[in-house]
């Protein structure tokens, strides 16, 4: 737990708060140099046509201390779409990293004093904000990260949801008395804000990784850094935008954003910064393990959501028609590029051949590619082209070890980041489809006989983050949820996400809660006090 210190007497800089209405947006960029004009602007070349976004919510600079800074030097943001380039970010290095988390350090030594009723409605003011800029701010996740334009509306309001959540949690920290058999004394238990909590978000969730962690972490009390992903910084500017419209207090909510050349450095700066006592992030398991060990030197709380595998499994048992509905809702969303969505398709063998039909059919029907701003659009492109390629890998993979395309198996004659919707039968365990998380629109499906078979295989893997399975036979149901090993177990369900609901994996998916009333509890610690004497 952080104790605070007057940061001048060890030489960093205090950062005073911005001017009222002098919130500096980057010249070259997606505003003006002079500020933002009146009205919308006109983001760059969309197949579908000119998307307009409002220039208030379109910050290029990073947030430090409640102002707006620039950095020596910018990075490009690209529309995933067609390759456009939509803006210059400051890309900031290991000093303005440093810089930051001085801010939030100092910051932290108020913060943390403030009444949990402050808190509360300072998250309120904030969530507020992006329930009536939430049409812009789906625009703009549209624009950076190319998911369909619906499909980000969902996710602004899913975001939201964590500020209102964690506004209502604020005021429900309690601690204990503990009676002891000593008749003189007294045990008390209280929670208390950890420190500064240094976040770093993946971009295909862009706004609510950033406020399912920092929604937790302000009700806490503690303060907070996030670093963006480098594809999808301009969520996370907007979103500091409304955190200081809200009246967020200066260094509270900072940004750093930058770009994949430095990410490497800014995380590391962030997990060993001693200023820094707790360390969240959402990303590959890779990268968390490099994460964790920067974070063991000094011994910090550490939150990690990480990859997946999850299995999807049909028992003969199930509604077929049910579990196709779910399949197309778990594989699909954001074109397969959620951590959890359904990885492995096992089916049961009587079921087997209905279901890879019906599937193939209901794909053909209802998914239909294109640029993200487009009316009718549920698939849109992949963030990039390396994402691409680890599709057509694993498509090939298995085709050269006999699996059989159904429907899709290649790009899409879109644009080179679009992939075709594909599923694949006759698939193996030995396939990398089997071993590897895609995330992209690819469905292999695996056939099997029996419930013990069907567990073993979903359960061979070394992560555990969500798992699906259906069923209509209770006792099976039973079962099957108790064996999977994995954190979130949704049981003739596809779609599970929910803010009042704990997210997190076991195995190497993660470690920690996050959402829920469990969630806050990451950033808190106990502290035990002895009341003797009485």
């Amino acid at each position: 737990m952080a104790t605070c210190f007057r940061l001048w007497s060890c030489g960093a800089p205090r950062l005073p708060p911005a001017p009222p209405g002098r919130l500096r947006p980057r010249a070259g960029c997606l505003v003006p140099a002079s500020g933002p004009a009146p009205g919308p602007a006109q983001l760059r070349g969309y197949a579908g046509g000119p998307a307009s976004l409002s220039t208030a919510l379109l910050r290029t600079d990073s947030f430090v201390g409640g102002r707006w800074l620039p950095a020596a030097a910018t990075f490009p943001v690209h529309d995933p779409a067609n390759g456009a380039e939509l803006g210059m970010v400051a890309d900031c290095g290991v000093p303005e990293a440093r810089a930051a988390v001085r801010a939030a350090y100092e910051a932290f030594c108020s913060w943390r004093g403030t009444s949990v009723k402050e808190r509360s409605s300072l998250l309120r003011k904030w969530y507020n904000l992006m329930i009536q800029n939430k049409d812009d701010l789906a625009k703009i996740i549209t624009a950076e990260c190319g998911k369909p334009l619906k499909e980000a509306e969902g996710e602004i309001l899913y975001s939201a949801q964590f500020l209102e959540w964690f506004s209502e949690e604020a005021r429900r920290i309690y601690g204990d008395i503990i009676y002891t058999a000593a008749k003189e004394k007294r045990a008390l238990v209280l929670k208390q804000p950890v420190g500064v909590a240094a976040v770093i978000t993946p971009w295909n969730f862009p706004s609510a990784m950033i406020t399912r962690k920092v929604g937790a972490a302000l009700a806490a009390g503690c303060t907070v850094v996030v670093k963006p992903a480098e594809d999808t910084p301009f969520s996370a500017l907007a979103l500091a935008e409304l955190a200081n419209q809200a009246g967020i207090p200066p260094g509270v909510y900072n940004v750093v954003p930058c770009s994949r050349k430095k990410a490497k450095e800014v995380g590391e700066a962030l997990c060993t910064d001693p200023l820094v006592s707790k360390i969240s992030f959402t990303g590959s398991t890779a990268t968390g393990k490099i994460l964790l060990r920067h974070a063991a030197n000094s011994v910090k709380r550490v939150s990690m959501e990480l990859g997946g595998l999850a299995p999807f499994i049909v028992f003969d048992s199930a509604n077929v028609d049910q579990a196709v509905a779910g399949a197309l809702a778990s594989k699909f969303r954001n074109s397969g590029q959620t951590c959890i969505c359904s990885n492995r398709f096992l089916v049961q063998r009587g079921i087997h051949d209905s279901f890879v039909k019906n599937f193939a059919e209901a794909m053909k029907k209802n998914l239909r590619v294109g640029n993200g701003f487009e009316e009718g659009t549920t698939q849109g492109p992949l963030i990039n082209e390396k994402a691409i390629e680890k599709v057509e890998k694993h498509v090939s993979d298995a085709v050269s070890k006999g699996a059989t395309v159904v429907t899709g198996g290649k790009r899409h004659q879109l644009g080179k980041n679009f992939f075709e919707p594909t599923l694949l039968s006759n698939v193996t365990r030995d396939m990398l489809c089997s071993q590897e998380e895609t995330f992209g629109p690819l469905a292999p499906v695996i056939k099997f006989d029996t419930e013990e078979e069907a567990i073993a295989i979903a359960n061979a893997a070394d992560v555990g983050l969500a798992g699906y399975f259906y069923s209509q036979d209770p006792a099976q149901i039973w079962r099957v949820a108790e064996q999977l090993e994995v954190g979130m177990v949704g049981v003739n369900e596809g779609l599970m996400s929910s803010v009042e609901c704990p997210f997190g994996g076991v195995k190497q998916s993660g470690l920690g809660r996050e959402g829920s009333k469990y969630g806050i509890d990451e950033y808190l610690e106990l502290k035990y006090v002895c009341y003797g004497g009485l």
